[in-house]
């Protein structure tokens, strides 16, 4: 399983339940990263979106224990329905999209995190964990400077040597 996420450089992430920038490149660099994956999410990340609905091309799953089941993405009330869910699919294909309380839940489980680092203070009121200071993550790839609307940005690949087992 992998996490994916936009960073400020305080590795902040949101606010308002929005996200702090709006970035082509990066939604392109998403689009091209969990197209025809699974992306797992909180209720808030879903009701986030427009008009409430799940992304396209993807297999969508929401925890959220008091959600009632839909027709459009598979909702589910804990972590342990959450992990059978998710085993039913290659590790490599589990994307963690959101939100903080996902994240902080789910990263520990997660082998890899694909990080889009902003240069900027976006005036976050959550945050992801820096992951150049957690005890087992290391970067292991940091691409180049991109432009995009006005903002500088580095695409990253971090891995986990210490991913705790669904079992656990």
């Amino acid at each position: 399983m992998k996490a994916i996420v936009v960073v400020d450089k305080n590795w902040g992430i949101g606010r308002n339940n929005d996200l702090l920038f709006r970035l082509p490149a990066d939604m392109k660099h998403f689009r091209e990263m969990t197209s025809g994956k699974v992306v797992v999410m909180g209720s808030n990340t879903l009701l986030s979106f427009p008009e409430g609905k799940p992304l396209k091309n993807r297999t969508n799953i929401v925890l959220w224990p008091d959600g009632e089941k839909r027709e459009d993405c598979t909702v589910v009330a804990s972590l342990g329905e959450l992990f059978a869910e998710i085993g039913k699919y290659p590790e490599d294909d589990v994307f963690v999209v959101g939100g903080a309380m996902m994240y902080r839940t789910l990263l520990p489980y997660c082998e890899e995190a694909v990080v889009t680092k902003v240069d900027a203070d976006g005036g976050a009121a959550v945050f992801f964990e820096n992951l150049d200071a957690a005890v087992g993550w290391a970067c292991v790839s940091e691409g180049g400077l991109v432009e995009t609307n006005g903002y500088a940005i580095r695409f990253c690949v971090y891995k986990n040597s210490r991913v705790k087992k669904w079992s656990e």
